[in-house]
This record gives C-alpha cells, sequence and structure tokens, in this order.
C-alpha cells in the first residue's frame, strides 16, 4: 500500500486561554511543527466547548493552569470529559501537563484542606505536598532521560504506571514521576516539555502517525534542532552534576 504522506494530521489542544500558565500548550506547535518537517501536514485545532471538537482527533495537549482557577477549569473540562474518555478509549495518545493532568485524576488536594474533584478519566490523586517543588526535573524513561523544570504544590499518588525515575528533583514525590496510563501521559514538566524532550515528542508523533498508516520521517531540520535541545538539556545536566548525553 503507498503511504500518503499529504495526509493531515489534527492535534487538539484543551482549553489554551486557561492551561497555559508555563507556556505548556505550547506543546501541540512543537507537535504540529516536527510533523510538517518530516514532510507531513499537521494543524492545531483549540477546543473550548464540546462544539469545537474537529470530527477527527490525532493527538490531545493539555496544559497547566493556576491553583485559583481549579474549580473553574474543572468546570469547563467537565462538558469535554466524554470526548476525553472517547480519545482515551481508542489509544489517541494525549499529553497532560500540571494541573490539567491533575484534573483528570480523581481528585485534587489543597494546601490546608479541602478538594477539588477530578474527571476520574485516569487513576490516581494529587496530594498536598508540604512545600511547593520549583526546581529543575530530570526523569530517567528507560534508556532516554527527560529534562525540564517543575513548579508545583501536589505530588500524586496511585498512578497506573510512573513515566519514569526521578534522578533530581521532587515529581510525584516518592522517586517516581509522572503517569503513564494505556495513551496517555501526565507529567510535572514543564518548559514546554516537547520542546525541549523530542524523544517524547516523536514517541507521541509516531504513535498518532502508526495508527494513520503514515510514516514519520525524521529531517535534516529536525536534526539541527534537536541537537540544540541537547546542549540545553546537558547545560542542565551539567549544572546538576549529572553525566551529559
Amino acid at each position: 500500500m503507498t503511504v500518503d504522506q499529504s495526509a493531515s494530521l489534527t492535534i487538539v489542544t484543551l482549553l489554551p486561554r486557561l492551561l497555559d500558565t508555563n507556556g505548556d500548550a505550547a506543546n501541540a506547535r512543537v507537535l504540529a511543527q516536527r510533523a510538517r518537517w518530516a514532510g507531513l501536514q499537521a494543524i492545531v485545532v483549540p477546543v473550548h466547548t464540546p462544539a469545537d471538537v474537529p470530527p477527527v482527533v490525532d493527538l490531545v495537549v493539555i496544559g497547566s493552569g493556576t491553583d485559583t482557577d481549579l474549580g473553574g477549569v474543572r468546570d469547563a473540562l467537565q462538558p469535554l470529559s466524554a470526548a476525553l474518555r472517547g480519545w482515551l478509549a481508542a489509544g489517541v495518545p494525549v499529553l497532560a501537563v500540571g494541573t490539567g493532568w491533575e484534573l483528570l485524576s480523581d481528585g485534587v488536594d489543597l494546601p490546608g484542606g479541602g478538594a477539588v474533584d477530578g474527571l476520574a478519566l485516569v487513576r490516581g490523586r494529587a496530594t498536598a505536598r508540604p512545600a511547593r517543588a520549583t526546581d529543575d526535573l530530570v526523569v530517567a524513561t528507560g534508556p532516554e532521560r527527560l529534562i525540564g523544570f517543575e513548579n508545583h504544590a501536589r505530588g500524586y499518588a496511585n498512578a497506573a504506571a510512573a513515566l519514569g525515575s526521578v534522578l533530581s528533583g521532587t515529581g510525584n514525590g516518592d522517586g517516581t514521576e509522572g503517569t503513564r496510563e494505556g495513551s496517555f501521559i501526565g507529567t510535572h514538566l514543564h518548559g514546554p516539555v516537547l520542546a525541549r524532550n523530542p524523544v517524547l515528542a516523536d514517541s507521541l508523533l509516531g504513535a498518532a502517525c502508526a495508527a494513520r498508516g503514515i510514516t514519520l520521517n525524521p529531517s535534516a531540520h529536525t536534526a539541527t534542532v534537536d541537537d540544540m535541545a541537547k546542549a540545553a538539556r546537558n547545560q542542565v545536566a551539567v549544572r546538576l552534576s549529572l553525566a551529559s548525553e
């Protein structure tokens, strides 16, 4: 079968006006640009209400918001929960960062007591920490290493499986970082994480392309950008007395 390399990937970014505190909604643009460098077409569709949901969705990105808006963002996400559940059941890759991830869990504990109910779409709960974690975060995910920064007031408990183990920083607070459940990835890594860690971006893109029968071919432009991202990661690693790549 001849693969149609002109096929277009549709990348949804959920509530980007509310969930972009650390620039994490830009993860959608990273995915789209890397697809274009590979010779594919890609569009980014902002989704704020069910009426905005496109007929075909290949990837979903959810950014992070502020703690003061947790209840309002949860209420804005609620009408989109059926679409999210359907994407997860269909194996659509979903990346959620910070509070965007926490609000898909069973619930979010608040400092000093109280909680915000989550949408219960992924296992686990965002648990209160004694102090906010604000530092570089380095995570081992098998042979690969992810580097970004963290800025969160909660850990995470009872994840289906961790994204990786913490080499430096706090992460979930138990030596692990993030969650991986089916096609879903949740993480505390900001940056945006996909710009600094193209291996994770291409993992998500590769899964989306495979589902459509599309081949993902890295280009010379991709290699140049990846070298820049590697240099940025190595600067952090050296500062933390970790081995460079």
